[in-house]
């Protein structure tokens, strides 16, 4: 079936009745930290340190990658698979996800977070902040949405967005009396990231097992990094963001750093550990990884500008850099990455364990399936023609695809 393509989301590197829209109680723009998980950055209105920062060593420590679990049996070509169209007529959807039951909530990258209750898109978004997104890039916009971990008692939950400075804002928001509605009036913003140009702004956030708010942040744009900001540990562009949204939420803390554009990453529901689907330059697309159990630790280095994923793109210390779980060439058609999810529902036990990714401008889904050496087996899964601009899971950890061109589907059986 013919499907709607826009044009590319900045992913690339080169490539209804809506309730009243309040302005944000506003916190500072944020100045960049150093590389530390000790401190946080005291706020301020401009980007660069005012004095020579200290010297700070950014070596990351030994970064182990997820201890594949008992290997799982290659899926031939999705063989086992089919999709079911569980939402359509949608404006350039970019993610769907869960707040802890049976619903399903869509952001529309415009700047509406749409609701899915008994299979059945909800008239009324749960959430609409058009007002205040810009997406007049193909990479801005209503980008990220992350439920708390409590949000079943206090009803909070989190989005990334693109303002109309074209500066990333994280906001926090909470439902109202209706559990289809969320409250325009509480939304408060954290922080906000200058963005120095409109593409590479990330997007993605997730809560990880350790209970902070992880914000996937892209180097800022343009080509090749002009201004270093991966390897810039006192620059939030480039890096992978905590937040403890308890104690401290208007202070994110860099906790990893060497990313070009972690548009989408996830936690394993099972295990704890993170994938990153980290989008290449011009070349090569990767997906790095960091165990559960490596959390707590500074995080890894992943390479950003001096590789694109295993391949050298510019001078610098290579012993610092962990090298990616798996990577792809635009020659095999491909042109940007689509991180996934590491599938642990129950409809498909043949796909236990195994992570699935894809590429937005090709439409291939792979899987990649762990060894009994620790390596990971990529094959492709399903060629498809949605424009996949992400992936999402439900409570019940069954898989999702978001189709850029307006739908979202879930996998199963065929």
């Amino acid at each position: 079936m013919p499907r709607l393509r826009f044009l590319l989301m900045a992913i690339l590197l080169t490539a209804c009745i809506a309730s009243p829209v309040a302005t944000p109680t506003v916190q500072p723009t944020l100045a960049p930290p150093a590389l530390t998980l000790a401190s946080a950055p005291a706020p301020t209105s401009t980007v660069a340190p005012t004095s020579p920062p200290p010297t700070v060593t950014t070596a990351p420590p030994e970064v182990p990658s997820p201890a594949p679990p008992t290997p799982s049996p290659s899926i031939p070509g999705g063989s086992c698979c089919d999709f079911q169209l569980v939402a359509d007529g949608l404006y350039r959807p970019t993610l769907v996800t869960h707040a802890g039951d049976e619903r399903l909530f869509i952001l529309e990258q415009s700047g509406q977070v749409r609701v899915v209750v008994d299979g059945q898109l909800v008239a009324a978004p749960f959430l609409d902040i058009d007002a205040i997104v810009s997406d007049r890039a193909n990479e801005q916009g209503l980008l990220g949405l992350a439920f708390h971990p409590n949000y079943a008692e206090n009803g909070q939950f989190f989005v990334n967005y693109t303002n109309s400075l074209g500066d990333t804002v994280i906001a926090r928001y909470t439902v109202s009396s209706d559990p289809n509605l969320a409250d325009p009036a509480s939304g408060e913003i954290l922080f906000t990231i200058d963005q120095p140009y409109v593409n590479h702004n990330g997007g993605g956030l997730a809560f990880g097992p350790d209970g902070l708010l992880y914000v996937g942040m892209g180097d800022g744009g343009s080509q090749g990094d002009p201004r270093g900001n991966g390897q810039n540990p006192y620059s939030f562009l480039g890096k992978m963001l905590r937040v403890d949204v308890e104690t401290n939420p208007t202070q994110p803390l860099i906790w990893a750093l060497g990313l070009r554009n972690p548009w989408r990453f996830s936690f394993d529901r099972l295990t704890g550990d993170l994938f990153i689907g980290d989008v290449g330059q011009g070349e090569w697309e990767e997906i790095d990884s960091v165990a559960a159990s490596a959390l707590a630790e500074p995080g890894p280095n992943f390479g950003w500008n001096i590789f694109e994923g295993t391949h050298r793109y510019s001078d610098g210390p290579a012993d610092l850099v962990v090298p990616p779980i798996a990577e792809y060439s635009h020659a095999e058609g491909g042109c940007s990455v689509t991180g996934g999810y590491v599938y642990r529902g129950t409809a498909l036990p043949e796909l236990s364990g195994i992570y699935f990714f894809a590429d937005y401008c090709s439409g291939i889904i792979w899987s990649l399936t762990p060894q009994a050496d620790g390596a990971w087996e990529r094959n492709v899964f399903m060629n498809t023609d949605f424009t996949i601009s992400s992936f999402g899971e439900d409570v019940n950890g069954e898989l999702y695809v978001v189709d850029h061109g307006g739908a979202v589907y879930r996998l199963v059986k065929q």
